[in-house]
């Protein structure tokens, strides 16, 4: 199979020829499936470390690049391909871990595989049905080498943002731990991590179906509206700002949110504790955007410019806020 109509397949890209006739050489040979899922384990490892998706701040345009400045660079960028090779070693040598099947998801032989974003981290997917997906923050998605079933069925603990190729023949169906989400083709984001009171989708374009694993009771979302799970049950509501996607680009976004709920969302991104003296500050409300890649003290800098607190910090990635 040339290589360039693999490429242009995980990335979305390939035209309907093309895609047929990738299923038609993955279902020849099982062979030819190890060497997709290789290559596109290799995509996945180039994705989260492309320096592409995390725009130049003003400061970085007038960077002085001293001595000290490019060895700074040169041991970032050692270290950027380290985390590339060690991805494609392990891909390579460890192929097998991959593949262990999830019987939670099926009862069959396919093989499935797990893609994990560590924090500060995201991970951008592309599946055997060409749908994207986003990964959001210490988030995890397993999914099937291949949708072979009646249903195309994934698993989600955390954040993510789906983008849905149209198949009437199979529904693409989103599992978390509380809710599952039913599509055909469409674009949403979900809010689930395991172990949390919060649940959200959010329908961008489409329709989707949340259901209830508990009570099986379900609600339909239509564009530009939202569920959220609230004393077990779900609320309907509108989308006030496309603004709350901005992860996908590596922005954090607060919208008229209590210090409480920002710093909730720090600890995920950053994974660090946060201790609050200070508990005039959390009945605050802050509304501002912040780069993820900038760290959590520039974000508890640009707080203490409005809000009187001093903090500290040990090496246990544990914060004090007085």
């Amino acid at each position: 199979m040339d290589h360039d109509i693999l490429q242009r397949y995980i990335e979305g890209n390939s035209s309907r020829q093309e895609k047929e006739e990738v299923a038609r050489w993955l279902d020849a040979d099982e062979k030819h499936m190890q060497e997709f899922l290789l290559l596109r384990n290799i995509h996945d490892a180039a994705l989260w470390s492309n320096k592409n998706t995390f725009p130049k701040v003003k400061d970085e345009e007038h960077f002085n690049e001293n001595k000290n400045n490019k060895k700074k660079k040169k041991i970032k960028a050692v270290r950027e391909f380290l985390k590339i090779a060690a991805v494609f070693l392990l891909a390579l040598g460890c192929y097998h871990l991959f593949l262990s099947p999830k019987l939670h998801l099926s009862n069959s032989n396919t093989a499935f595989q797990t893609v994990y974003a560590p924090e500060g981290q995201r991970a951008e997917i592309v599946l055997s049905d060409g749908s994207k997906v986003w990964l959001n923050s210490k988030s995890s998605l397993t999914f099937p080498n291949r949708f072979a079933g009646t249903d195309r069925l994934v698993e989600l603990n955390g954040e993510a943002y789906f983008d849905v190729t149209h198949d009437e023949t199979k529904k693409f169906i989103v599992q978390t731990e509380t809710y599952r989400i039913k599509v055909h083709g469409t674009e949403f984001n979900v809010n689930a991590y395991n172990n949390s009171d919060h649940f959200e989708t959010a329908l961008i374009n489409g329709a989707v179906e949340v259901v209830s694993n508990s009570t099986n009771k379900s609600v339909m979302l239509s564009p530009n509206s939202r569920v959220y799970a609230e004393n077990d049950n779900l609320v309907l509501a509108d989308i006030t700002s496309q603004d709350q996607f901005l992860w996908k680009k590596g922005i954090l976004y607060f919208d008229s949110q209590t210090v409480m709920s920002i710093i909730k969302k720090l600890e995920l991104y950053y994974d660090v504790n946060i201790d609050v003296k200070n508990e005039d500050l959390l009945t605050h409300y802050y509304t501002g955007k912040f780069w993820i890649k900038d760290g959590i003290e520039h974000v508890l800098k640009v707080l203490q410019l409005r809000h009187n607190f001093e903090y500290t910090r040990d090496d246990m990635n544990n914060i004090i806020i007085y």
